[in-house]
Formats: C-alpha cells, sequence, structure tokens
C-alpha cells in the first residue's frame, strides 16, 4: 500500500488529499497542522474512504481522536467500514476504543456486546499483556516492550511479541465501558487499577483519578484523603490527584470542597518528602488564591528540584486579584524567572505575563528573557511584553521569525506582538 508520499505524477498518492496522505503516513503530527489550517477532517480517498474510518482501520487511535476533535463524521463509516470493537478492545488502546465509542457510533452496540468486551479488556488486564501475548502466540523470545502516546494527553506501553503487537491499556477501556452500561466499581478496585501503571500520564491512571474526581461525593472524597499518610508514595500520589481534581472540577456555586482541598493540601505540602506527591500538593495548592496558599508555597521557591520549583512558579498564575502580588512573591517571581532551568523560566514568565501586576522591574525582566538560550522562554517573553503594552515585544517577535510548525502554541504567544503592534500603528 502507498505511504501517500509518491513522487510520480501517475501515482495515486499524488491525487489524493494532504489530509487522507497524512493519516496513511501515520503522521499525527502533520495531521494536527493541516486540521488547524482548515482542511476537511470528512475528506475522502479514492476508493471513498473517509479519514476517519482510514485512521481506524490502520488502529491510529490518537489520529483518529485528532479527526474526532476537528468535526469528523464517523457515521461516514458504513456498516462494515469500522474495525470491529473487540479488535480495538484486543489492541489495548483507549484512544482506538473510544474512537469507535462515540456518541455517533455507540448505536451500533448492544449493551451485551458491550459487555462482552468489556469482559475481554478485564481478561487482558487480569491476565497481564506479555503472558497473553505468549499465550496467544506460542512464543517463547523476548518480549519488545517501548513507551508510546496512546492520545494527545496519555501514554501506554506497547508490547510487541511473535508477529503481535499490542498495548497495554485494557484497563483503562474497561473503565471507560462500565462507565457507558452503569457499573459503579469501587475507589479500591479503580485504584488498583490505576497502581497497576502506576505512572501519572498512563492512560489507565487518568481514566481512574478523572472518573473518581466526577463522583463529587463525601466517600470518594474521605478515601482518597486517607491516602495521605499512606506509606507507599504512589498511593499518597494517586489520592493527591483524585482530591485536586475533585475540587478542579467542581464548577458549582457551592463547590463545596474548595476549603476541605485548600486546608488538606497547605498542611500536606509542609510535610511531604516525595518529590512527585509533593509537586503535584503544589499544583493544588496553587489553584486556591490567597494567603494561606502563597504561605504554602513560598518556602518552596528554592527547592533543590526543578519541578518543585516549576509548581511554585505556576501556583500564583491563577491567581485573579488582587492587581498586584505581594513583595515576598514579587521577589519569588524575580528569581525563577533567572532560574537555572529553564522550565522554571518559562513558567515564572509566563505567570508574570498574565498577570495583573505590571511593575517595571518584573516587565525589565521579561525584556531580558529576549536573549534567553532557550527559544521557548524567548515566546514567552514576547507575549508578556506584549501583554504589558511594551514596544520591546516588537522587536523580540522579529528575531524570532514565525511561528515554528512543531510548536503550534507559538501562534497564539507570538500573535499578542502582532496585535500590540496593529493597535499601536491604529488599524
Amino acid at each position: 500500500m502507498s505511504t501517500g508520499t509518491g513522487t510520480g505524477a501517475s501515482g495515486a498518492a499524488d491525487c489524493e488529499p494532504a489530509l487522507i496522505c497524512a493519516v496513511r503516513a501515520g503522521d499525527s503530527g502533520r495531521v494536527k497542522r493541516l486540521l488547524l489550517e482548515g482542511s476537511d477532517a470528512d475528506v475522502r480517498d479514492l476508493r471513498g474512504t473517509s479519514a476517519f474510518c482510514l485512521a481506524v482501520g490502520m488502529r491510529s487511535g490518537a489520529i483518529a481522536q485528532l479527526l474526532l476533535m476537528h468535526g469528523a463524521d464517523p457515521g461516514l463509516c458504513g456498516p462494515d467500514g469500522l474495525l470491529p470493537l473487540h479488535e480495538a478492545v484486543d489492541s489495548g488502546s483507549l484512544a482506538l476504543a473510544d474512537a469507535l465509542l462515540d456518541t455517533r457510533v455507540r448505536a451500533r452496540y448492544d449493551d451485551s456486546e458491550l459487555r462482552e468486551v468489556g469482559n475481554l479488556a478485564r481478561h487482558w488486564h487480569e491476565t497481564g499483556v506479555e503472558a497473553e501475548l505468549r499465550r496467544r502466540t506460542g512464543a517463547r523470545d523476548a518480549v519488545v516492550r517501548i513507551r508510546v502516546q496512546d492520545d494527545e494527553f496519555n501514554s501506554v506501553d506497547e508490547y510487541s511479541l511473535g508477529g503481535m503487537t499490542v498495548r497495554d491499556g485494557h484497563a483503562a477501556i474497561l473503565t471507560r465501558l462500565e462507565e457507558l452500561l452503569g457499573i459503579h466499581p469501587s475507589f479500591e478496585e479503580l485504584m488498583d487499577r490505576a497502581l497497576s501503571h502506576p505512572d501519572q500520564d498512563h492512560t489507565a491512571w487518568g481514566s481512574s483519578t478523572i472518573l473518581l474526581a466526577h463522583r463529587r461525593d463525601r466517600e470518594t472524597w474521605t478515601a482518597a484523603a486517607s491516602l495521605r499518610t499512606h506509606p507507599d508514595p504512589s498511593h499518597r500520589l494517586f489520592g493527591a490527584e483524585v482530591l485536586r481534581l475533585t475540587h478542579l472540577f467542581d464548577d458549582s456555586d457551592e463547590d463545596a470542597f474548595a476549603g476541605p482541598a485548600l486546608d488538606i493540601f497547605a498542611d500536606w505540602s509542609a510535610e511531604e518528602a516525595d518529590l512527585d506527591v509533593l509537586t503535584e500538593v503544589l499544583v493544588a495548592v496553587g489553584e486556591h488564591p490567597g494567603p494561606r496558599a502563597e504561605a504554602a508555597l513560598l518556602p518552596h521557591a528554592g527547592h533543590h528540584d526543578a519541578r518543585v520549583r516549576r509548581a511554585v512558579a505556576r501556583g500564583f498564575s491563577t491567581w485573579p486579584s488582587p492587581p498586584a502580588v505581594s513583595d515576598a512573591v514579587h521577589k519569588v517571581l524575580l528569581k525563577l524567572m533567572s532560574d537555572p532551568d529553564s522550565g522554571v523560566r518559562h513558567d515564572a514568565c509566563l505567570t508574570v505575563a498574565d498577570g495583573k501586576d505590571h511593575d517595571p522591574v518584573l516587565t525589565d525582566a521579561m525584556s531580558a528573557l529576549l536573549d534567553d538560550a532557550d527559544r521557548r522562554v524567548q515566546v514567552v517573553a514576547v507575549y508578556g511584553l506584549a501583554l504589558h503594552h511594551d514596544e520591546r515585544c516588537v522587536e523580540g517577535a522579529r528575531r524570532l521569525g514565525p511561528p515554528q510548525p512543531a510548536h503550534p502554541g507559538e501562534e497564539h504567544y507570538l500573535g499578542a506582538a502582532w496585535r500590540h503592534e496593529w493597535h499601536r500603528d491604529g488599524r
């Protein structure tokens, strides 16, 4: 099959739309760029197969999800045009399974089929991918295992053995199918699924924490809070994330969990020794503006680990008021903007950029970052100067040149300088 990159004028691939060629090549970055540039998400190949159906057939869940996000209609695939659901579950890719469980496709499957594939997902999860691969293939060779991105936000481990390749997202698929069927697994079961893949960016972890956080009930809150004193850091991390997301997702007027969350996280930040857990706790503290949160964040501004310092820098970014930060926060932000770690400098600069405090000292510190060794920091400095109505943003943007396609966010940040120049010239 052609990869869509043929060079001959007579090649069929040359006549196909660019988006189809990118889907065939499995190039998710190019697919995303083309969609952002306005390509039709429902474009078809020369055989009449839609881009979405093609992506699913190639088992590219990430690309299928991108197409859905940009309005692709999965209903354009005929009854026999989609990969069978059990094959998507077998693949272990939540992104692929989710593409077939989209609300516009969901009616194709009755509850009995969902229960059947749910049992299949549970079998893979409980047996283990390597053991099930050996059973199916009979191969005794060493398993090849690599970390791959499953969708835009989550990763999985991918196993290859005896000609079969499977991802280990079955626990997350099981959780999603149970949600569709109205099954309510316990806190402990969902935690066990997450901790079987103890990485925050694993799809099994994210599926469990997000589902529990959306419950927003006292039972779940109590179970998560009780993990604060657990001797295993992975349990404490799981509990902290569930508590943080519970408050974060609470968009009700009462916001019943705001006070309890700040109480827990402010005290927790003073005693946590594990770096991963401490970082999560400080991120949670930063989601609560006010003096108590400030007092919890400031002692960690000089922490030896850059992740912790980044959490502090981000922690002051969501505060809507007052217009001017306190003297203590002012000093910390200036220090973090000259931090040895580029990620810390980036986050501190972004916090100042989006802040309401237009103190000239802070503005000059952003201007100094126009000469930073890291382009990401330079871009954010241009953005901050534009928001602070400082003319130095114009020259900074010109020196950087056009936005780099590999970093879509640059268009937004550098666009602030162009808008500043536009308004300055009265256009």
